[in-house]
Order: C-alpha cells, then sequence, then structure tokens
C-alpha cells in the first residue's frame, strides 16, 4: 500500500479534482490509500466564519457557494454535504448565541473542511469507476491531546488505526480526512497548518506502507524558496534527516513533524507536483545518495525575537545555563538557536506569549536585551561540518551583501550551519548564498524586502 496525501490547492476546483484523480487512477495497481486537505481557501474561510459568528453573522455564504460550485461542475448530488453545511451552521449559531469562539470550537468549526473536501473527493472517484470509502480520520483512531490548533498525535493511535484500516472493505479505497484528530474526551481537534501531511505519515507507518507521497503545487524541495530565489531547483533526493533541518528551519513545504513517523517506520515520503505529475519531485529516504553538492538548500526563519542574556556572574559558575533555561521552559518558550561566551548568552525566540514575563524573571539574574525582527538563516546538507572552507564561502559571501551577521552556531552533528541577520536582509543573503552554492540558474528578478518576500508567500 501507498499513502497519497493531496493538498488544497490540489483539489481546489473541479479541474483539479479530475486531474487528482487521474493521477490516482496511474496508481491503483500499488493499493493506494488517500489523505485529502480542505479545498483551497476553506480552512481561513471556516475560521472568519467562526470569527464572524461573535458578531452575529452566522450566513458563511461563501462557504456554501464554493462547495456548491465543485458539486455541481462534478455533476455529484447537490445534498452531498448539506449535513455538515447544517452541522456548520448550527455551530456558528451557537457561537453568536453564547457570545464566545473558545479553542475547542474553533477547532469544530476548522473541521468541516476536511470533511466536506474528503466526500467530494470520495464520491467523485466512486463516478469515475474508482471504488472508494470516506472517512474521517478522528473516526478511524486517530486520538490526539486537547491542546486544541495544534493537537499532538498520539503514538498509541497507530495500532488503533492499523486495526481499523484491515477492516475497509476489499477493492474500496480510503479517503481521509487529513489535519483532525480527537482527544480523549471525544472532542474534535486539529494538529497545526499543514497537518495533512502529518496526517499521511501517520497513516503510513500505521499499515506499513511502502511509500507516502506528498502532492503539492511544487516541484518537491527546493534548493531555496523559489519566491526570494526564482531560479531555485528541485532536490532529487534527501536524507530524513536533512528534510526534517529544512522543515524545522522554515522550508514550507512539509510540516515540521512530518518526517517523524516515517524515520521512526523508514518509510519513503515523496514530494510531488500535483500539476506535473510526471515530474520526479523529491524523494526522502534513510540515506541519501552520495552528491557533489553538500549543501542541499538555503533556508530561513523569519520574525524571530533575539535574547541576550549577559552577567559576569556565568564565570565559573555551576548551574547558570539551567537557571535560564528553567525560566524559559516555566513560561512554555520554546528556543531555536543558542551562542555564548564567556558572559553572555544569546538565544533566539519565535513568539513573544510569555515573553515579557520570562524576561523580568531573567532580569532578577542577569541585564537582558531583546531585539525584534530578526532572520535564522540555515545552511543545510549533510556531511557540512566536515567539509573544508564550506564556512568561509558562507560568510564571504554574505560580507559581499553587507550585512552584518549577528550571531553563528554550529551544532556537533553534520548537518548546518546558521547564523541570524535583521529581516530586512532576507533577500540578498539568500540569493547570494544560493549563488555561491548552485549558480545562477536563470535571470535575477529585482530584489524585494524581506517582508515583501513573506507575504508573496
Amino acid at each position: 500500500m501507498i499513502v497519497m496525501k493531496f493538498g488544497g490547492t490540489s483539489v481546489k476546483d473541479a479541474e483539479s479534482i479530475r486531474r487528482v484523480t487521474e493521477i490516482v487512477r496511474e496508481r491503483l495497481p500499488l493499493d493506494p490509500a488517500v489523505v485529502v486537505s480542505a479545498h483551497s481557501g476553506v480552512t481561513d474561510l471556516l475560521i472568519k466564519a467562526a470569527q464572524g459568528a461573535l458578531k452575529g453573522e452566522v450566513a458563511p455564504r461563501t462557504i456554501i457557494l464554493t462547495h456548491q460550485k465543485i458539486i455541481k461542475d462534478l455533476g455529484l448530488p447537490q445534498d452531498l454535504v448539506a449535513a455538515e453545511l447544517s452541522g456548520l451552521n448550527e455551530l456558528l449559531r451557537g457561537i453568536a448565541l453564547v457570545g464566545e469562539l473558545s479553542p475547542r470550537s474553533l477547532d469544530l468549526a476548522m473541521s468541516f473542511g476536511e470533511r466536506m473536501s474528503s466526500k467530494v473527493l470520495a464520491a467523485h472517484f466512486n463516478n469515475a469507476g474508482i471504488p472508494a470509502a470516506q472517512y474521517n480520520s478522528y473516526e478511524i483512531g486517530f486520538e490526539t491531546d486537547s491542546n486544541f490548533q495544534g493537537a499532538i498525535i498520539q503514538k498509541e493511535s497507530l495500532k488503533t488505526i492499523g486495526r481499523f484500516m484491515k477492516s475497509v472493505p476489499e477493492g474500496k479505497m480510503p479517503v481521509v480526512t487529513g489535519f483532525l484528530g480527537h482527544d480523549k474526551s471525544g472532542n474534535i481537534t486539529t494538529i497545526g497548518r499543514s497537518g495533512s501531511d502529518l496526517t499521511a505519515t501517520y497513516l503510513g507507518a500505521a499499515v506499513g506502507a511502502t511509500e507516502v507521497q506528498i502532492w503539492k503545487d511544487v516541484f518537491g524541495i527546493m534548493t531555496a524558496d523559489p519566491t526570494v530565489v526564482p531560479e531555485a531547483k528541485s532536490i532529487a533526493s534527501m536524507s530524513f534527516e536533512e528534510a526534517a533541518e529544512l522543515a524545522y528551519y522554515g522550508a514550507q513545504v512539509l510540516h515540521p513533524a512530518t518526517i517523524t513517523p516515517a524515520i521512526e517506520a523508514n518509510i519513503p515520503v515523496r514530494v510531488l507536483n500535483t500539476f506535473e505529475p510526471n515530474h520526479p519531485g523529491t524523494v526522502i529516504v534513510g540515506t541519501s545518495s552520495p552528491s557533489p553538492e553538500i549543501v542541499k538548500s538555503i533556508v530561513y526563519k523569519e520574525d524571530l525575537n533575539l535574547v541576550t542574556i549577559a552577567s559576569t556572574r556565568m564565570l565559573m559558575q555551576p548551574g547558570f545555563m539551567y537557571s535560564i533555561f528553567r525560566i524559559f521552559k516555566k513560561w512554555g518558550i520554546s528556543v531555536d538557536m543558542v551562542a555564548t561566551s564567556e558572559v553572555t548568552v544569546s538565544l533566539t525566540v519565535d513568539s513573544t506569549k510569555h515573553l515579557e514575563e520570562a524576561v523580568a524573571e531573567l532580569g532578577e539574574i542577569a541585564e537582558v536585551t531583546v531585539e525584534k525582527d530578526k532572520t535564522l538563516v540555515a545552511v543545510v546538507g549533510y556531511g557540512i561540518r566536515e567539509a573544508r572552507g564550506l564556512a568561509a564561502k558562507v560568510f564571504a559571501s554574505v560580507a559581499e551583501t553587507g550585512v552584518n551577521v549577528q550571531m553563528i552556531s554550529q551544532g556537533a552533528r553534520m548537518i548546518n550551519l546558521s547564523f541570524l541577520v535583521d529581516n530586512t536582509d532576507i533577500v540578498p543573503v539568500v540569493r547570494a548564498l544560493h549563488k555561491a552554492f548552485f549558480g545562477d540558474q536563470g535571470k535575477a528578478r529585482k530584489p524585494v524586502s524581506g517582508r515583501q518576500a513573506a507575504k508573496s508567500r
């Protein structure tokens, strides 16, 4: 069995769904199971509808029209998602009546996107001669914690999901909702944006799939963000470690946690383009093939906060670092990057939630400064640490742009070299690094600011 996940842009309209159907048909001999996201833009519309209900607006007209058009264009029964639309209206009326939008209610509202798109896709498969059955992921065993909007799938789910999948009638292709789960109390949860990728790899691990295919609107994983570097190339193959590093450091193609189930089950993950199905995309495996290009990709993670903690009390004092990180743990703040000197610790965090409280507490043991609007740039590839002259090449390229590097980090492992710059320096830095390691493959466009680049994604 293989697992095929299709993102929102892959099922955005009737034409796209017909394209997906033919892609699936070609792979029927591989015994596929399909995981699907909501139609493109629908999750955002559901969030707006839930927020609008607080103001008494309970008619999700755009959501209704979007689904009615797709259903009509595919020649499916007009009442196909009537129950879901009715349930959504009931929920919105409840939010309006109570005057409160709880995280639990927001997750429930967001769940309707996948619940409707999966029914549409399964119905079209059947009409097209591909026997299919629709399943909500929370009904087949995807259990999570109760951290709404970012719930974590429980590993114990794997056995439950595996048992359920064995009960699917022979000859029926499962079409499963991505993005969703439920907690022990039966509340529907969501597992974060792009969480359908994670659904797919968990499903693959549960059934012992031979491969998980992530179908998107990109040519696999790229050597850089193509909105910043138009000449970026797709990467043919990479290791699990490299892919996990890229996801963590800002690559938008995969959910940061997606790789974990695949690593543990040793299942290859292939990222493919729905609109160019013959393109080989990127395959992620346990160990990638040897390549003359040690650097696989240039990635960045923006809008970070640089926290600098300075104190002469650090000198020769055991437990000082423990004191610092205990405070960050207390306030639930995740740290991305760390660099130390004799009397300072510099680190980055990607959220300001509870940062003020943490800084106040840190101020009792040290002087603390916070600088905003920073970007972590990472040069990723297996073997970087042992590549002679690579660091010199990185920083020579950055120096040519005139950009100031504010912090540098390279761990003992051989996966990445990372450093910190201002948000406004994203474009010149990433372009210079890409040129240094991959050359100019196309015509350069006029540079834009980092903020503009971010908005274009």
